[in-house]
């Protein structure tokens, strides 16, 4: 999908705004704003513009509720970075664990995953022992893939890799292409996020993640440029796709210095 048109989805995520409206934020006392119709959350104008909405996403405290969880239902195919990461045997670690324990490592995996991942993505879901997050062209400044792999191994320096033994193990998928984006749902239950193969794809390659595994598919390596040197080429055959994918692979082990 050609740049402009990922443009115009960031305009159409800030359709409520109208020009009195943009007069309206410019007036009110600077602070941490919205990153797409840059209203205030604190201070007089974080009190004036939430008590009509604009309160901090869920999905990225970066981003207004108006702009993805109070938008109008639809969307548009667009091109798109998709991130998935798991912990790794969570199965067997909660069948041998106490529920309180496993409730606190989970509420630390999360809040390790929801401070990287907002820097610069959209945090679609956490389920279970998963996370999924968006990248869309337009949303922040930078390059999506190159802030997706670069989060991707953050996100896995705060499980512990790349010092010493990790104290969860976590791996990581990651696809880059097109993918339906916007509101799906119906009524008042409805959510923001990211449906087509490029989603599907990107979760299959963090199933095939060891832990301490970044796992992205043959569109991500390219655009990555020199970020993925060194990194294993691997043929997988991936759950309901009809043709192996040649992922790249990269290992924070093996990246750890010393």
């Amino acid at each position: 999908m050609a740049a402009s048109d990922e443009v115009d989805f960031v305009r159409l995520l800030e359709s409520h705004r109208t020009r009195l409206f943009v007069r309206l934020v410019h007036r009110l006392p600077h602070g941490p704003r919205c990153a797409v119709c840059r209203a205030p959350f604190e201070g007089i104008g974080g009190r004036v513009m939430g008590a009509v909405g604009f309160a901090p996403s869920r999905k990225n405290p970066r981003l207004c509720s108006r702009c993805f969880e109070l938008a109008p239902m639809g969307g548009q195919e667009m091109e798109v970075g998709i991130l998935f990461a798991d912990i790794r045997g969570f199965t067997a670690l909660a069948e041998h664990q106490a529920p309180d324990r496993v409730a606190g490592l989970l509420n630390r995996f999360y809040a390790g995953a929801v401070e990287v991942l907002c820097r610069h993505a959209i945090v679609d879901k956490l389920v279970g022992d998963e996370v999924m997050a968006l990248y869309l062209p337009g949303l922040f400044d930078g390059d999506p893939v190159g802030h997706m792999l670069g989060d991707a191994e953050a996100l896995l320096a705060t499980a512990g890799y790349g010092e010493a033994d990790p104290w969860i193990e976590v791996g990581v998928g990651l696809d880059f292409g097109t993918a339906f984006v916007g509101n799906v749902g119906a009524g008042e239950v409805k959510d923001f996020t990211a449906i087509g193969d490029v989603v599907n794809t990107a979760a299959r390659l963090q199933s095939a993640a060891a832990g301490g595994e970044i796992v992205m598919s043959s569109r991500v390596g390219p655009r990555a440029g020199t970020a993925v040197a060194g990194a294993e080429t691997r043929e997988l055959a991936l759950k309901g796709k009809s043709e192996t994918e040649r992922a790249m692979v990269l290992s924070m082990d093996r990246r750890a210095p010393g």
